[in-house]
Formats: C-alpha cells, sequence, structure tokens
C-alpha cells in the first residue's frame, strides 16, 4: 500500500467506522429511554404509520367504553326512578283495593282519595323531573322519534351504536301510564279531557266515589273502585315492560363494554409487539456500539499518525 500524505485512507475508513458505531449507539441509548422500538417514521415507514393508526383507535375505543358505561348510568337513571313510580302506582293500588270493599263510608273513602291524589301529584313530579345530563326520560319527549343512538364503536355503521327505544322513554305521567283509564273516569265526569289536570277525579273515581258540585261523595258513581284496578294493573304492567326492555338494553351495553375491552387488550398487545422496544436486545446493541466506537476511536488516533511515517523516509 501507497504512503501517501495528501490522502489518508486508513484515517477516512476508521472516521467512517467511528461514524456508525456512534449512530448506532445514540439509536440503542434513544431506544432505552424511551422504551419505544419506532420512534420516527425514519425507524419504520410502515411501522409508524400503523402504529399511529392503532393509537389512534386505542383513544376511540376509551370514548366507546366511557360511552356505552355513560348510557348504563342513563339506564340506571330511568329503572330506578321506573321503580319508584311503580311503588306509588302499588301504594295507590292497595287503597283501590281497600275501598272496593264496601266496608268504608264517605269520610274513610275521602281519606283514601287525599292519599291518592298525593301520590298521582308525585308519580306526575317525578316523571316530569326525571332527567339525565339535561334528557328528559319520562316526558316523552325528551328524545326523538327514533330513541337515543349510543356510540359504542370505532365507526359510523349500525354495528358501532346501540339503540334506546324510544318506549323507553315514553310519557311516564299519568296521563301516560292511564290513557287507557281516561274514557272511564269521563264516564262519571264529562267534564274530564286531559288526567294530568284532573288528578282530583282519578283520585274520586280509585276511592270510589264522583263529583256532585264542588265536592265528591259516595254513590251513584259510574265508575266503582275496583273498574280502577284493571286501569292500575295496565299501567303497572307498562312500567313493569320497561323495566325490561331497561334490563335487555343493560345486558347490550355490558357485553358492548366487554367487547370493547377485548378489542383493547389485543389492539394494544399487536401495539406494543410494533413499538416497543426489547430492552435485553437494546442493551446488547448498546454495549457493542460502544465497544466498536471505543475501538474506532483508538484505531482513528492510529490512523492519523500515518502519513508521519512518511518522514521517517525524507
Amino acid at each position: 500500500m501507497a504512503i501517501t500524505i495528501n490522502t489518508n485512507i486508513s484515517s477516512l475508513i476508521a472516521q467512517r467506522n467511528l461514524h456508525s458505531a456512534t449512530l448506532s449507539l445514540n439509536d440503542a441509548i434513544e431506544r432505552m429511554t424511551t422504551g419505544y422500538k419506532i420512534n420516527r417514521a425514519s425507524d419504520n415507514a410502515a411501522g409508524y404509520s400503523i402504529a399511529n393508526q392503532w393509537r389512534i383507535q386505542l383513544s376511540s375505543l376509551d370514548v366507546a367504553a366511557d360511552n356505552a358505561t355513560t348510557g348504563s348510568d342513563l339506564l340506571t337513571t330511568a329503572e330506578e326512578t321506573y321503580s319508584l313510580l311503580s311503588s306509588h302506582i302499588q301504594r295507590i293500588r292497595d287503597l283501590t283495593e281497600q275501598a272496593s270493599n264496601g266496608t268504608y263510608g264517605s269520610a274513610s273513602l275521602k281519606a283514601i282519595k287525599a292519599e291518592v291524589l298525593a301520590r298521582l301529584q308525585e308519580i306526575n313530579r317525578i316523571g316530569s323531573n326525571a332527567e339525565f345530563n339535561g334528557i328528559k326520560l319520562m316526558d316523552g319527549k325528551g328524545v326523538g322519534a327514533n330513541g337515543l343512538d349510543l356510540q359504542v364503536g370505532l365507526h359510523n355503521d349500525v354495528n358501532s351504536r346501540i339503540n334506546l327505544s324510544q318506549s323507553l322513554f315514553a310519557d311516564a305521567s299519568i296521563s301516560g301510564l292511564f290513557s287507557t283509564a281516561l274514557e272511564q273516569v269521563k264516564k262519571a265526569n264529562s267534564s274530564v279531557t286531559e288526567l294530568n289536570s284532573s288528578l282530583e277525579d282519578v283520585a274520586a273515581a280509585c276511592a270510589g266515589l264522583m263529583k256532585s258540585g264542588s265536592d265528591y261523595v259516595l254513590g251513584g258513581s259510574t265508575v266503582l273502585a275496583r273498574d280502577m284496578l284493571d286501569y292500575l294493573d295496565s299501567a303497572i304492567d307498562d312500567i313493569s315492560k320497561r323495566a325490561m326492555e331497561i334490563g335487555a338494553a343493560q345486558n347490550r351495553l355490558e357485553s358492548a363494554i366487554t367487547a370493547i375491552d377485548v378489542q383493547s387488550e389485543n389492539l394494544t398487545s399487536s401495539l406494543s409487539t410494533l413499538r416497543d422496544a426489547d430492552i435485553a436486545e437494546e442493551s446488547s446493541a448498546y454495549i457493542q456500539s460502544q465497544i466498536l466506537q471505543q475501538a474506532a476511536a483508538t484505531l482513528l488516533a492510529t490512523a492519523n499518525q500515518t502519513p508521519s511515517i512518511a518522514l521517517n523516509l525524507l
């Protein structure tokens, strides 16, 4: 090999290898400190793109799980409210059953009527005030004709949504629950046109009383207390049906949450395989690069002295 002064090939080779070893050392340090083997697109362009897509999907799955949980909370609120309404109607039925016995005078029936009226008013109040996050749950107007759609998936399709039927949010006022009783009440009082504004007439019917002027009296009513039992049973059945539908919807949401958890777990595992660094492997690469860097630096120092040999020839 020729001995030259202007060009030091040995030095250039050592410099190139020192640069390569330093880059490898820096890559190993970066991967161990970040925990990722893909830190930028240049590391793995395809992997970088896929990892970003999966991270976005994982974030969206977290939101979908929150959506399903919020929907479940809404249904729980509705279910507990229906349970309260059912207890009031059950008590009204007990009082109506009591009034149907025929052993109570006018004063006792008026006392029954008073309690029935108070409970009817409370049913109306509960139904009008029941809401979740600003959504009226029991006034028949809080949701649209198609009910509520819960977004529990990643995409804009029916498989990513769970629909809560509008029937779950139907009118739960006295007018809604006793709509079939209206005609019967009107037989006793033809001026009655709407139940919500005539709760006292409904209470009187449950107590077997009829309106006479400004008072309610015993006798002569075409609507007996026992006639109201069927309508009370109908209202109880209506609430039970709504509660059953809520239970079915709750089961769907619980299944959706489980499915989201499984999907999220599998996606996280795939993302880890693609992106996470193997620290054992990277530490070995670090040691190797460190040794090569030190060797290259030592040899570079030696190579830089090679041109000085030419002085011995002068």
